[in-house]
């Protein structure tokens, strides 16, 4: 369980600071920078498109070069990325560090995803409670920004956005220095895994929900916070939510350990993404500071459970040989989902001139995501 906790330090860097600080970030870079809703949106779906280059890069190398070694330099090359982008103004160059950072996110995450999966090969329960504090690490880098880029502009003001990402790079550093001396030894046990087809027909109404999870999440983890700034919410409005998010997070392994481990086909799946659903679509209703913490809470305490319940579903049907390549799988279709989510957000609200539109469709998307999950069935042993 510790090398869980270790490893989980991945998606604290690669999820937490590389991708969903942003939205911290934005409302201070679009004032800066001047940039529309559909820039500001594009800007994530670049980082998405690099998450799945990531992910195809994952996919066909995790065999020749081995899990262990793509999360330690993925951890690197995404500290780099948050460090270069506190240097860079222009739209192109923050854009190709963006596309970087996504890419060595996704492959800090699938990595790390394979060798939590590893841990307990025949312990069904304790696999699944590993997987989940695996994936719950997200929550660590999202609840630091949280807490402390509110009052950082609210001192320094809008302009201060380049601080922001220099101190994560930093951050995001030392924690790949501290993966390097604890998560390697940590590691060793990890899956050697081999050139097999993965089959994912199978797999098709799973996969379905996880593409439209893609699609429909990252508005929320876009735009929230611009659209409670929009309607008045103050730095300690907004620190309160994303740290609650960020806390919840963390929280949602005790929570949902048995769904993992016991519940069949693709009802995990189907219910965190219908939890997501609920918790996006409070917002709509107000902005009221106990509404926004209610939904941070459902869309936290979710958030990393979908992830985790296809990779627990893969690990259960599938043999050993292939649970980096179906982490990997899923990953780029969940990736081809997300480059749509922010440009549709983004142009949806620019169109309407309000934020109401995108964040409404997103939740539709969400909803129609878990409908389809819901479909999921155990294949036959013999399958």
């Amino acid at each position: 369980m510790w090398a869980a906790v270790w490893l989980s330090l991945g998606p604290a860097v690669s999820n937490g600071f590389a991708r969903f600080a942003y939205a911290l970030i934005l409302p201070a870079m679009r004032s800066d920078l001047d940039w529309s809703y559909t820039q500001a949106g594009s800007m994530n779906s670049v980082n998405a498109l690099g998450y799945l280059a990531g992910s195809l890069l994952a996919f066909y190398t995790i065999a020749a070069v081995g899990a262990r070694r793509l999360f330690i330099s993925g951890m690197y090359v995404t500290a780099a990325a948050l460090v270069l982008s506190g240097f860079a103004a222009d739209f192109d160059t923050l854009a190709a560090l963006r596309f970087a950072a996504g890419a060595s996110g996704a492959v800090v995450f699938i990595a790390g995803g394979a060798l939590a999966a590893a841990l307990f090969p025949h312990e069904p329960r304790r696999a699944a409670a590993a997987i989940a504090i695996y994936f719950a690490g997200g929550g660590i880098g999202i609840v630091l920004p949280g807490i402390t880029l509110p009052w950082l502009f609210a001192h320094s003001g809008n302009q201060a956005w380049p601080t922001a990402w220099i101190a994560m790079g930093v951050v995001a550093l030392l924690i790949s220095i501290v993966c390097t001396l604890v998560v390697g030894p940590a590691a060793r046990g990890g899956p050697t895994i081999a050139r097999v087809p993965w089959r994912i027909r199978a797999f098709a109404p799973l996969v379905t929900g996880y593409f439209l999870f893609g699609v429909g999440y990252i508005a929320y983890m876009t735009f929230i916070i611009a659209w409670m700034r929009d309607h008045g919410s103050g730095p300690g409005a907004v620190a309160a939510t994303w740290g609650a998010l960020g806390l919840a997070t963390v929280l949602a392994s005790r929570v949902w350990r048995h769904p993992l481990a016991a519940w069949s086909g693709g009802r995990a799946t189907a219910a965190s993404i219908l939890t997501l659903n609920v918790g996006a679509m409070l917002p709509l209703l107000s902005t009221a500071l106990p509404v926004m913490i209610v939904s941070a809470i459902l869309f936290g305490g979710a958030l990393f459970i979908v992830p985790a319940s296809v990779t627990a579903y893969s690990k259960k049907w599938l043999p050993v040989e292939l649970w980096g390549k179906s982490v990997a799988g899923f990953t780029i279709v969940f990736s081809t989902g997300q480059i749509l989510g922010p440009v549709l957000t983004g142009a949806l609200s620019d169109a309407t001139g309000s934020l109401f539109a995108g964040l409404m469709l997103s939740a539709g998307v969400l909803l129609i995501g878990a409908a389809a999950a819901l479909w999921q069935a155990d294949p036959t042993r013999g399958a």
